[in-house]
């Protein structure tokens, strides 16, 4: 190719010609590319870099030499604040017009915004301000209405349950009444013809001993004859009556037939002000739509279980219901409990938490577990439950007398934790009825649900907090002795076959604590086995209990049978109960070592003692007991009991193998299926995602002010950054994009970890109790889409309007859209795996 010194041409205007090309290449639209001028001061050709060869007068400028992008160099496009047409031309933006590098036209400004002469970007300040304005009073108003949306919709509910209870309450007593009244009137009614009886039987007798004596007497026969013609002619007139006069009857006299020919039912009737008693028929199974009917016949039934109760307290529960609601029977599965040399050792270690436990807990009875501290109460109800992890199990349990996993029956079986793992942000009755829709089964009616819950509302004292929050530990909600109850609730609703509670009446007063048993035993009433872990019982709460399961440290049975015969018990080893001493507070007291059993007893030969009371095998380690005792011949093996001393190195190594044993248990635990043998089939995956989700949208809305903030500091960040971030048009506003990926993706990163991490002891139990875990996890990304949703419109509400960068609304709005969806998927992640702390650090780590 030719050099430029040699025969070389100028570019042509319009055309820029680079180094070593023999042909010129049009400017494309946007850029200005005129004849340079040559600069005698510099020797350059004006605006463009390139000089003219030394010595060489036949040369002079031409068009462009190069073309490069806006970032390198900018002298080929059009300069901001102008516009040009064509490439070769360039004219000034006017006022109310605005021109970037590179128009070639200009474009009007908003109403509300500033354009001088020559602008190169408009003035929208006025709409973020008008915007960040409206957003904030739209967020105080949500922050305001949202919690008074639920609060209204609860006035209308209790108000709907007010009014059926009164109506049921109502309809109870006017039936009492009723029948109170009819017996009276059967009563009287029978005296009267009794005494009418005797009457006609002795005119009958005078009659005939007239006629016998004086038949010709002309004045007997004419007082004889009107009475024969009265007795005759009554029936005429009463036969004639119906014919000559019908009467309708009255109002009050068809409810009460109608109350007299079925005494039993469902219809009820309004008392109101006079004589004015309308009959209202109670709708009866698909007919029962309405929250009110719904409502009216529960309190129906639970009235008329309280009469039925009060009249037949030797009848069961079931059958009492049975007789309120004349319909079969819902029979309980039974499950039983046997246990045989039941062995729990700690792995990593070789410590024993339980030894040798023998015996069963049975349906139909309320066993209490107690024992001093250390003695693993709550280890043993976790091993019956299928809960102990972290342990080699030994020994046997069987399901009604088969080897079989507990956990074929979890959907049948109630686990009340001694923590209240409630949710706080809910009412007492939405914790209930969310347990109840969730672990029925999905073809027990609705009416027959809430009849559930009401029962249970009930027979726990919950009446007059039901509408109230549980409370957490920022906000105050009900007070602890409710908040035990109602996590005891959430598995009663249910209707388990085992129900098993760790210290639940920890906590509560005598009065709440009689209250509490109260209602377990009628749950034993249907055959539900219930086994509890009680600390300090009182007498009267003592009695109360059928069956005891008394510890000693380490795991050892010291008694298991019935209440009534434990004294009796201790009685034969020497041990008497002082008086005015609770027993169960003695036995306690003797197994921590505050007391002193007696002359010739141990502690420590308790459990030999009920081992050998039995028949059971003594480990050989405890043989040295029997010696003592004086029952067995065997020698001592003095260092059976030893303990020999470990390093520092070797606790280290054994407490690390013992913690990776749990977290694999844990694991295995988690993730164990085992065939459903409850034969109860719960709400699939899509009900309970409705009710998952229902719950989700509520707490949600109480939890407005802290959306509120969220959304308002993504306001504040979206005007800072904006402010700060101006666009230049050399780097098309990369900066203000970079604050923005980070600002955003750390702030929802943050906002996402609390849809899981702060639920996760709440997430265990349901998912242990059968709930879907899949539902569980749809229905929280379902509500957190709509963050996802509205958070870019937030924060671009502000960026946009006050750094106006060239991009369209739209393209910024897509591109944050993907950024939180994905930010937030990360969130979840960290949520999961990790504890709130390390969450919150990791993601704040990987914003940056």
């Amino acid at each position: 190719m030719p050099a430029r010194t040699r025969d070389s041409q100028p570019c042509c205007e319009g055309f820029f010609c680079p180094q070593g090309i023999t042909c010129m290449i049009p400017c494309p639209l946007g850029s200005y590319c005129p004849r340079g001028k040559l600069n005698k001061t510099t020797g350059i050709c004006d605006p463009y870099r390139y000089q003219l060869p030394p010595g060489k007068t036949n040369h002079t400028c031409g068009g462009a030499d190069i073309w490069a992008d806006v970032t390198s160099s900018s002298e080929v496009f059009c300069s901001a604040g102008s516009y040009c047409p064509t490439n070769t031309k360039k004219v000034t933006c006017s006022s109310g017009n605005y021109c970037r590098m590179g128009s070639t036209k200009q474009k009007p400004c908003f109403k509300l915004s500033t354009c001088n002469p020559e602008s190169a970007n408009q003035n929208i300040h006025a709409y973020g301000i008008i915007l960040f304005a409206a957003l904030s009073i739209t967020l105080l108003i949500f922050y305001t209405c949202s919690d008074q949306v639920l609060t209204t919709r609860h006035e209308r509910m209790a108000k709907s349950r007010e009014a059926a209870a009164r109506s049921a309450r109502e309809t109870a007593q006017a039936r009492e009444r009723w029948k109170s009244a009819k017996d009276g009137a059967k009563k009287r009614a029978i005296g009267l013809q009794q005494q009418l009886s005797r009457t006609f039987s002795r005119k009958t007798t005078v009659k005939q001993q007239e006629q016998v004596k004086v038949l010709g007497q002309a004045a007997n026969d004419t007082l004889f004859t009107p009475t024969i013609q009265s007795n005759s002619s009554a029936p005429l007139q009463s036969s004639a009556a119906p014919k000559a006069t019908k009467k309708k009857p009255t109002n009050l006299t068809k409810m009460l037939q109608s109350l007299e020919d079925n005494s039993d039912g469902n219809e009820g009737f309004n008392l109101e002000i006079g004589d004015k008693n309308i009959k209202k028929h109670m709708p009866k199974g698909k007919q029962l739509h309405t929250r009110s009917q719904i409502f009216k016949y529960a309190y129906g039934q639970l009235e008329k279980e309280k009469a039925m109760e009060e009249k037949t307290k030797d009848l069961t529960f079931s059958g009492v219901i049975s007789m309120a609601t004349d319909t079969e029977i819902r029979t309980r599965p039974v499950i039983e409990v046997a246990f045989k040399d039941l062995t729990l050792t700690l792995k990593g270690k070789n410590k024993h938490l339980m030894r040798c436990v023998t015996g069963k807990i049975m349906p139909g009875r309320v066993s209490a577990v107690m024992g001093p501290s250390g003695a693993g109460k709550t280890t043993f109800l976790s091993a019956l439950a299928g809960k102990a992890t972290g342990c080699t199990m030994s020994g046997l349990i069987l399901i009604n007398g088969k080897v079989e996993s507990i956990y074929s029956y979890k959907k049948i079986i109630g686990f009340v934790p001694q923590d209240d793992v409630v949710h706080g942000n809910l009412t007492v009755e939405e914790n209930l009825r969310f347990s109840a829709r969730c672990r029925l089964s999905a073809d027990m009616p609705k009416p027959d649900k809430v009849l559930v819950v009401e029962r249970v509302i009930e027979s726990l004292g919950l009446q007059a907090v039901r509408d109230s929050l549980v409370g957490t530990v920022e906000k105050r909600g009900i007070s602890g002795g409710q908040r035990k109850r109602v996590n005891v609730g959430l598995e009663m609703v249910m209707e388990p076959s085992l129900l098993i509670l760790d210290e639940p009446t920890s906590g509560l007063d005598s009065a709440s604590s009689n209250l509490l048993l109260r209602a377990l035993r009628r749950e034993a009433l249907e055959g539900v086995n219930i086994s509890m872990v009680v600390h300090q019982p009182s007498y009267a709460l003592f009695k109360m209990f059928d069956d005891l399961i008394l510890l000693a440290k380490g795991g050892l049975t010291v008694y298991h049978g019935s209440v009534k015969k434990v004294e009796e018990y201790f009685a034969g080893l020497g041990i008497t109960v002082p008086e005015r001493v609770n027993p169960p507070d003695h036995y306690i007291d003797i197994l921590e070592g505050m007391v002193k059993p007696g002359s010739g007893v141990t502690v420590q030969q308790l459990p030999v003692r009920w081992m050998l009371h039995n028949g059971y095998p003594v480990p050989p380690d405890m043989m040295q007991y029997c010696d003592q005792i004086g029952t067995s011949s065997k020698g001592v093996n003095p260092s059976a009991n030893g303990t020999s001393e470990q390093s520092f190195a070797g606790d280290l190594w054994k407490d690390m193998v013992c913690n990776v044993e749990i977290q694999r248990d844990h694991m295995h635990h988690n993730f164990l299926k085992s065939n459903d043998l409850s034969n109860r089939v719960t709400p699939g995956i899509l009900r309970q995602h409705r009710y998952f989700l229902g719950r989700a949208v509520k707490q949600r809305l109480r939890e407005a002010k802290m959306q509120a903030a969220d959304y308002l500091i993504l306001l504040l960040a979206g005007a800072s950054l904006g402010i700060l971030a101006k666009v230049s048009d050399e780097t098309f506003g990369a900066l203000g994009y970079t604050y923005t990926v980070i600002a955003v993706s750390l702030l929802c990163k943050i906002a996402a970890l609390r849809s899981f991490s702060l639920e996760k002891l709440h997430y265990w139990r349901e998912r242990a109790s059968g709930m879907s875990s899949l539902a569980y996890f749809l229905s929280k990304d379902t509500v957190d889409h709509f963050n996802t949703v509205i958070k870019p419109l937030v924060y671009l509400s502000m960026f946009y309007f006050f750094n106006n960068p060239r991009s369209s609304f739209t393209d910024n709005y897509i591109v944050l859209l993907c950024l939180v969806y994905c930010v937030t998927g990360v969130a979840y992640v960290f949520a999961i795996l990790l504890e709130p702390s390390p969450a919150q650090l990791v993601c704040t780590g990987r914003s940056y």
